[in-house]
Formats: C-alpha cells, sequence, structure tokens
C-alpha cells in the first residue's frame, strides 16, 4: 500500500501544468534576502512573507506542491490556520526540506558533503504526522580546477540514496537534488561532463539502497555553462544538453524531474525550460517542470519590502511568475507574457 501511496503522491506532484514552488530558504538565508531589501530579519517577517506566499489567489492553478523548512511547516497564518492546512485544502501537496546543509567534506578542499542523516527517521516520522506528503535534499557539487572528486560524488550521492530509502519508509516521496553549481568559468560541456558523472552515480546509489523510482522525484541543475565563462550558450544550446543528458542517465520509471533555479534569473529559467519542452515533449519518459525558489519568489518579494500595504500587489507578481512557468512546462511560455504581466502586477 505504501508503494501505491508513493506513487499516486508523486503523481500529484507532477500533475499536467503545474510544478513545485521552493519556500524552503534556511532563515539565515531568508534573513540575508530582506536585510537587501531592509525588511526587519524577524521571525514574524518571515511569518509574514510566507503568509504572503501560501495564501496568494489562483496559486493551486500553477503550483502542485510546496517545499517547506522547519520554522515554516510550524507557522500559521495570522488567524490562526496553519499553513499545512491553507495549503492542503487548496489541493497544493506539502513538503519540507529535512536535509541540515552542507558541511566541508574532511581530505577535500573545497568540496562538501550534505549532512542530516542522524535522527531523520524520526523527523520525517513527526513531518508526516502533521501533513508532510513528501521532503527534500540537496547536495551540492561545485566544479573547478580538479573538482569535483569521486569522494565528493559518492558521499553525496550515497547521503541522497539513503535519504530517499528513509523518506519513502516513512510513506514520503524524496525529491533528491544533486546540484552542480553554476559559480566557476568551466564550459557548457563542462558542466555536462560532471552532471553525467553525478546523475550515473546517484542513480546506481538509488539502486543499491532498494529506492522505488516511480516514487521520487528528481531534482537536477540545468546544464548550464558557469556565470563567469566568457561564452553564454542559448536557450536551444543549453535545452540540448540538458535534456540530452537527462535521456543518457535518468531512467525512464522516475516520475518526473523538477528543475532548481540555481541562482537564474526569472525570465531565464523560464525561458530554458520552455525551450525543453517545446523542443523534447514528444520525447521525453517523464514530466519536466520547474521547482524554482527565487525565481519565483523574487520579483514578490522586492514589491512587498515589508509592508502590509503592498500584499496585494506582491501576490499578483508571485501568481504570475507561477503561471509563467506554467507555461513554461507546456513549452509555451514567451518573453512578451513578462511585459504584459508586469502591466497587469502594476495595475
Amino acid at each position: 500500500m505504501k508503494a501505491l501511496e508513493l506513487v499516486d503522491t508523486a503523481r500529484r506532484m507532477m500533475m499536467a501544468g503545474k510544478g513545485l514552488l521552493a519556500m524552503d530558504e534556511s532563515n539565515p538565508t531568508c534573513n540575508q534576502r530582506f536585510a537587501a531589501l531592509g525588511i526587519p530579519q524577524t521571525e514574524e517577517a518571515r511569518r509574514a512573507w510566507r503568509e504572503l506566499i501560501v495564501t496568494t489567489p489562483g496559486l493551486a492553478d500553477s503550483i502542485s506542491g510546496a517545499i517547506l523548512y522547519d520554522e515554516t511547516i510550524h507557522q500559521s497564518c495570522a488567524d490562526g490556520t496553519p499553513f499545512v492546512k491553507v495549503l492542503t485544502e487548496a489541493g497544493i501537496v506539502v513538503g519540507v526540506k529535512v536535509d541540515t546543509g552542507a558541511k566541508a567534506l574532511a581530505g577535500h578542499a573545497g568540496e562538501k558533503v550534505t549532512e542530516g542523516l542522524d535522527g531523520l527517521r524520526e523527523r520525517l516520522q513527526a513531518y508526516a504526522a502533521i501533513g508532510a506528503r513528501f521532503a527534500k535534499w540537496r547536495a551540492v557539487i561545485a566544479i573547478g580546477a580538479g573538482l569535483p572528486s569521486v569522494a565528493c560524488i559518492t558521499a553525496n550521492a550515497h547521503a541522497l540514496a539513503r535519504y530517499a530509502a528513509l523518506c519513502q519508509e516513512a510513506g514520503l516521496v524524496p525529491v533528491v537534488e544533486p546540484e552542480v553549481l553554476m559559480t566557476g568559468d568551466h564550459t557548457l560541456q563542462r558542466c555536462a561532463e560532471v552532471g553525467a558523472q553525478v546523475l550515473h552515480e546517484v542513480f546506481e546509489q538509488l539502486h543499491v539502497q532498494g529506492v522505488l523510482l516511480e516514487g521520487i522525484v528528481l531534482k537536477p541543475n540545468m546544464l548550464l555553462p558557469g556565470l563567469a565563462c566568457s561564452h553564454q550558450d542559448g536557450l536551444d544550446e543549453v535545452a540540448d544538453a540538458t535534456v540530452t543528458g537527462l535521456l543518457r542517465a535518468v531512467p525512464a520509471a522516475v516520475a518526473g524531474v523538477a528543475f532548481l533555479s540555481g541562482g537564474q534569473s526569472a525570465e531565464l529559467a523560464s525561458a530554458r525550460l520552455s525551450a525543453m519542452n517545446q523542443r523534447f515533449k514528444s520525447q521525453l519518459p517523464w514530466a519536466l517542470t520547474f521547482s524554482f525558489a527565487r525565481a519565483i519568489q523574487q520579483p514578490a518579494l522586492e514589491i512587498w519590502r515589508g509592508e502590509p500595504g503592498n500584499v496585494a500587489q506582491a501576490q499578483r507578481a508571485l501568481q504570475h511568475r507561477a503561471a509563467c512557468n506554467s507555461d513554461a512546462r507546456q513549452g509555451e511560455y514567451l518573453a512578451a507574457m513578462d511585459d504584459l504581466g508586469k502591466s497587469s502586477v502594476l495595475g
């Protein structure tokens, strides 16, 4: 029965025309974004921002699941309604970030391994009891001189697989997130080489741990040149490299692929996802969608700035970005939609 439940939840998360909203920033990261915009770095400000998100009208038209942070999953709206209840009643599946962050990998300078396996079984059971139906764990892989090492890739893939097995034991769908970072001056080709190494090892470890592939969602990075690379490839080149890499490494049994935005601008993340679906949709064995954070939230955050009077306009901006990504999921996003959307938001 648990396997059937996992598959059903994964299918709901990958519902046609929708994607995942990542609102699982840690408190320090959220506070940094607030500080840059002059917003108080307090628990109440974080709660108010998250209430703005979960109560956005029409959010469920484009969003099938929301990834929360530990603080967030326990918070409520000003009227006392838990965020979990608001989302669930809207038809949005609730998830939660469960790793405890990337720490320095001993013996490997410049590399990290994600921690959080200790006590994870009990934490997953507690999250499931309050309404979570999926979880997320992020591993980070840096590209550089001599990086990544085999040790870094193997350690992170093993941790992702053990986390995924524990999730499925608890009845939660694991979102498996191996992120090859955009920082650096590497080329698109180098990113593709590392991406292939990472995905092959991740799926080898998932197999070893007995993880049900139909009950997971993969959350990879798009294959991109480093931010400091002198040549920035176009939409079609990125789409071709990314989807070709996935087709060669990701088993058809996987429930879906939901890209992280990884620091891309909101518009570029949408355009790249749309190009992939437009060029390859008929060839894909799994759904290809989004699991964006800043690429959906940042425009709304810049409007809100902690001011109650800006909530409605910020929510319109959030709903617009979510709708743009819904269009991208279907290969139908056009940059002109943002110009029209901005007029609507301001209006």
